[in-house]
């Protein structure tokens, strides 16, 4: 556990959130590679209600893309789907059971993909 004294600055009002390793902005850190996180090569595409009041989203998880490839390609599968969505943590959300639509799009791109869940 660090010591409080050893920690690095969290915020800042003129840059936003900082790394608390390299003490840059986030989006210029350079204490963390920029290489897409390691997996299986499976992409998974499955449905998920919890925590949503009972609104259905699409989750697609394990895309060998970095951050800024990965929100780009998200946006070609908002367009696709003709719904909104978001990325988070590596794994895209989009609104609605779009499981149909979306697995032949990512099979297209030539990477492994799997219908996750019920």
């Amino acid at each position: 556990m660090k010591k409080r004294s050893e920690g690095g600055l969290v915020f800042s009002t003129e840059k936003g959130r900082m790394c608390p390793d390299c003490r840059n902005p986030v989006d210029e850190c350079t204490c963390k590679a920029a290489s897409p996180p390691a997996g299986d090569g499976i992409v998974r595409v499955s449905r998920e209600t919890k925590g949503r009041k009972g609104k259905g989203v699409t989750l697609i998880t394990g895309i060998p893309l970095d951050d800024k490839e990965l929100k780009a390609y998200a946006k070609v599968l908002k367009a696709k789907c003709g719904t909104g969505g978001t990325v988070k943590d590596g794994v895209v959300e989009i609104q609605g059971d779009q499981r149909d639509l979306l697995v032949p799009l990512l099979e297209q791109k030539g990477w492994t993909v799997k219908r996750a869940g019920g």
